[in-house]
C-alpha cells in the first residue's frame, strides 16, 4: 500500500489521496493492507485513512478491549483527519464503524457498511447468522492450529463467490504481510464478536449509510444486511450478486458503483 504511514496515538494509520476524509476499517484477524487493490480508486476522490485495528497489522493491543473502546481508539487515531469523516467498515470493521457513529455522531458523516451484521451469531429473534457453537469452535481451533485455521477462515471469506479463487489468492498473499494478528487480539476479538448485538443501537444511529451485501456471503448473510438497512433510520441497501464476504476484492467495480454517492 502506498501513502504516508503514521503512528497516530496508538494505532497504525496509512493516509493517501486528496479530498474529503474517508476512514477504512478491515475485518477480523486481517489488516488494512487488504484494501490495497481498492485504494487507487478511493484515493482519486478522498483522503483515505486506512487503520489497522488494535492488535492487528502494525497496531498494538489496547486496553480495555471491547467494541466501544476499539471505536474510541479509532476515533482518536484519526482525529486530525477532519471534523467529519466518512467511514468504510468491512465485516467486524463495520460493527466498529456503527459503534463509532453511535458514540461520536458529530464526527461521522457517512457510513459505508460492507458485509456488516448487527450480530455474527444467532440470537432470539435473529437467525440470519452463524450458530454460537460454530464461532466458539473456530476459537478453539485457533488455539490449536493458529495459522492453518486462519487460512481456512479466508476460504470462508470467498466461499461461493464468482471470483473466489482469485480473491482467495489475494487474501492469502496479504494475510501475514504485516505479521499475524496478535493471538491475544484474535481471542479478544472473538469474545467481542460473540457478545456484540447491535440491534437495539442501530435505530439510534442517524448517520446516513449505505449497506452493501454479497449475495453468497455465509459469514454476514445478505438477510442480515437487509435487516441492518431496514432498521438504520437513513440507509440504502445494495446487493452484489455473485459476491461472497469480500466484494471489494471479488467485484471491485460493482462495489465502487454500490458506494458511489453521485
Amino acid at each position: 500500500m502506498s501513502g504516508v504511514a503514521e503512528r497516530t496515538r496508538t494505532l497504525h494509520v496509512e493516509a493517501v489521496g486528496v479530498g474529503p476524509p474517508l476512514v477504512v476499517l478491515h475485518g477480523f484477524a486481517l489488516h488494512g493492507g487488504l484494501f490495497a487493490p481498492l485504494l487507487p480508486a478511493l484515493a482519486a476522490r478522498h483522503r483515505v485513512h486506512v487503520v489497522d485495528l488494535p492488535g492487528h497489522g502494525r497496531s498494538p493491543m489496547t486496553a480495555p478491549y471491547d467494541l466501544h473502546a476499539i471505536a474510541d481508539a479509532v476515533a482518536a487515531a484519526v482525529q486530525d483527519a477532519g471534523a467529519r469523516v466518512s467511514v468504510l467498515g468491512w465485516s467486524f470493521g463495520g460493527q466498529v464503524a456503527l459503534a463509532w457513529a453511535r458514540r461520536h455522531p458529530a464526527h461521522v458523516e457517512r457510513l459505508l457498511l460492507v458485509c456488516t451484521t448487527p450480530s455474527f451469531v444467532t440470537r432470539p429473534g435473529f437467525d440470519c447468522a452463524m450458530a454460537p457453537q460454530t464461532l466458539q469452535r473456530f476459537g478453539d481451533e485457533l488455539a490449536v492450529a493458529y495459522k492453518l485455521t486462519l487460512q481456512r477462515f479466508l476460504t470462508l471469506q470467498v466461499q461461493g463467490s464468482d471470483a473466489g479463487r482469485a480473491t482467495l489468492a489475494t487474501l492469502r498473499a496479504r494475510l501475514f504481510e504485516r505479521g499475524g494478528p496478535a493471538p491475544e487480539a484474535v481471542r479478544e476479538t472473538l469474545r467481542v464478536l460473540m457478545a456484540t448485538d447491535l440491534r437495539d443501537a442501530v435505530a439510534r444511529i442517524a448517520t446516513p449509510a449505505v449497506v452493501v451485501s454479497g449475495g453468497r456471503d455465509t459469514l454476514a448473510p445478505a438477510a442480515a444486511g437487509r435487516w441492518l438497512a431496514r432498521h438504520l433510520p437513513h440507509a440504502r441497501y445494495r446487493l452484489i450478486e455473485g459476491a461472497a464476504h469480500a466484494p471489494f476484492l471479488s467485484h471491485p467495480q460493482a462495489f465502487l458503483d454500490a458506494i458511489d454517492e453521485r
